[in-house]
């Protein structure tokens, strides 16, 4: 079998598969070699391959989740929490990859490993900048309107679509981020801050608990997770991929709802489909705890990815947000 990997630095988090894996996978899944496989780069967290099998006419796309050894409490078994968010986005599916085969056992490689079907397009991040500025509104507002599908979905708990399982939303806000501060700690970093946001949303539960009915959030969904239609005259949306840090909660504590809110660009366009956000000052008061909880997973992403200065420069960033909070 032709294997063609990605050139990584010694001691990454990543890791790639070997090419004895990679035909031991395919014969548990389909009964057949692989023929081909090339490692995608656009992953930061699971190893990706697209994998021409023989006996089939489409490759397929491979991901294997790192080893729960290197995992954090926080992000482990993301792939499994992603599975179980299918049946979920039911609303969405003609733009979704279809899961072929998953395995948990780890009897062929210690990892979990997902197969699914290989969607046509090319990554947004390559394809956004063939257009003119002026039209990525449309790419904008398809995405606030897939985010708005999501969002209308509820779930029956709080927290993430796998579990843990909680009765309400303060619950599990606190959980997420006395989880992330313990990860920090374990990884030898301070999480002071991050368990001082912890107590802010303990003490303020009931401004959390103001949120009643849990709904879908994305996790991540943002342009890397979008494909585009390789030869439409505008952006179209043709798929959208890597659902595995979804949860059930409040849409407003969605990455997709803070990145909408980044920049005054052409992203604005988002709002149009997506609707208007609730500003009253308990929500307002909500989005700076999200943005705590953002800032604190990229902190533990960063370390995560070797970049100890963007580390370092998180504890002044955060330093503002709880100040605001208090």
């Amino acid at each position: 079998m032709e294997l063609q990997g990605v050139a990584r630095e010694a001691g990454a988090f990543q890791r790639g598969l070997t090419a004895g894996e990679i035909e031991a996978i395919c014969l548990r899944a389909f009964g057949s070699r692989a023929v081909r496989a090339v490692e995608l780069g656009y992953g930061g967290y699971n190893s990706v391959y697209r994998v021409d099998v023989a006996g089939r006419n489409d490759p397929v796309i491979l991901r294997a989740a790192p080893q729960e050894a290197v995992q954090f409490g926080s992000e482990l078994h993301l792939m499994r929490n992603e599975y179980a968010t299918v049946p979920w986005l039911a609303a969405i599916a003609p733009l979704m990859p279809q899961v072929l085969a998953v395995d948990w056992s780890h009897d062929i490689v210690d990892r979990d490993w997902m197969i699914q079907t290989c969607l046509a397009g090319i990554p947004a991040p390559e394809q956004l900048g063939r257009y003119p500025r002026s039209g990525r509104t449309t790419f904008f507002r398809q995405l606030g309107a897939i985010a708005r599908t999501v969002h209308d979905v509820r779930g029956p708990h709080f927290g993430r679509v796998a579990g843990p399982s909680y009765a309400s939303w303060s619950e599990a806000v606190t959980a997420s981020f006395t989880q992330i501060a313990d990860d920090l700690e374990q990884a030898g970093l301070d999480g002071t801050d991050v368990r001082k946001a912890a107590e802010l949303a303990a003490q303020e539960r009931a401004t959390l608990d103001e949120v009643r009915e849990p709904r879908l959030l994305t996790g991540d969904l943002w342009t890397v997770n979008c494909l585009l239609d390789a030869t439409a005259s505008e952006p179209l949306i043709s798929g959208v991929l890597d659902f595995d840090r979804t949860e059930f909660g409040d849409p407003a504590a969605d990455w997709t709802i803070r990145m909408a809110q980044a920049k005054h660009d052409e992203r604005e366009s988002f709002w149009d489909s997506y609707g208007a956000l609730n500003r009253t000052p308990a929500a307002l008061w909500r989005a700076s705890l999200y943005e705590a909880r953002h800032l604190a997973a990229l902190r533990l992403e960063r370390h995560r990815l070797n970049n100890p200065k963007a580390v370092r420069e998180s504890y002044a960033t955060m330093a503002e947000i709880l100040t605001q909070l208090s």
